[in-house]
């Protein structure tokens, strides 16, 4: 598996995702499809939690929003667009796990810091999706693994079936790229799973050294906005 950009944001994506929903009551932080659903179960078993999740897709929209309309001034401060973004990441990414080890673990989900902590990182999740819709858009999503399993599954059939030589490697090239999101994501989960069982809140460490990593890459250097 190739160590690119998209797969290291899976794999955070992964990491966060989970521990954000184990840490903070079941919110989703990389993606907001999920906090839908358990919204409503928090509603109905009368569960905490709820103003996060509800504040989870405003937040989440606003921050889109604001990356979208940044991005084209960057550059005339002479920044470079998508490591700029992938540097706001971090910084919000530092600030929840911050803010995570601050309030420690087996909060009210609905406490104002526990708040503030999910939409800390739920921004940061933002800004990523955002960064692989504009700047990544040839590449697989970093954060919804749905649609990529769903195109993984396609592939194989098509090639199972038989296609046409340019067809073949242009359904094998997709194959491998979504393939290697998807295992990072997953791994991302798995330890994400593993090292808040083990360390609590210090797991939410992890992630600011794991976004480190993408804006040192090459491939994030001088890209222009879309």
């Amino acid at each position: 598996m190739k160590f690119s950009v998209p797969v290291f944001l899976s794999l955070n994506a992964g990491y966060v995702d989970t521990a954000g929903f184990l840490a903070l009551q079941g919110l989703f932080t990389a993606h907001v499809t999920g906090n839908f659903v358990t919204l409503g179960a928090a509603l109905v078993l009368g569960t905490s939690g709820v103003l996060a999740k509800l504040l989870a897709l405003p937040v989440f929209c606003v921050v889109i929003l604001s990356t979208r309309l940044l991005a084209p001034s960057l550059p005339r401060l002479g920044l470079p667009v998508l490591r700029t973004m992938l540097w706001l990441k971090l910084i919000l990414l530092t600030a929840g796990a911050a803010m995570a080890i601050w309030i420690g673990p087996g909060r009210n989900g609905s406490e104002p810091a526990v708040v503030l902590t999910g939409m800390l990182l739920v921004a940061a999740m933002a800004i990523q999706n955002g960064i692989s819709r504009i700047h990544l858009g040839a590449s697989p999503p970093t954060t919804l693994m749905t649609g990529t399993t769903t195109q993984m599954m396609i592939d194989i059939a098509d090639l199972w079936r038989g296609l046409p030589p340019e067809e073949r490697a242009v359904a094998t090239g997709r194959l491998s790229r979504m393939a290697a999101n998807v295992i990072a994501f997953a791994s991302g989960c798995a330890a994400g799973a593993i090292a808040f069982s083990q360390f609590k809140m210090l797991c939410f460490v992890v992630p600011p050294l794991l976004a480190i990593v993408p804006i040192l890459m090459p491939a994030t250097r001088d890209k222009p906005a879309a």
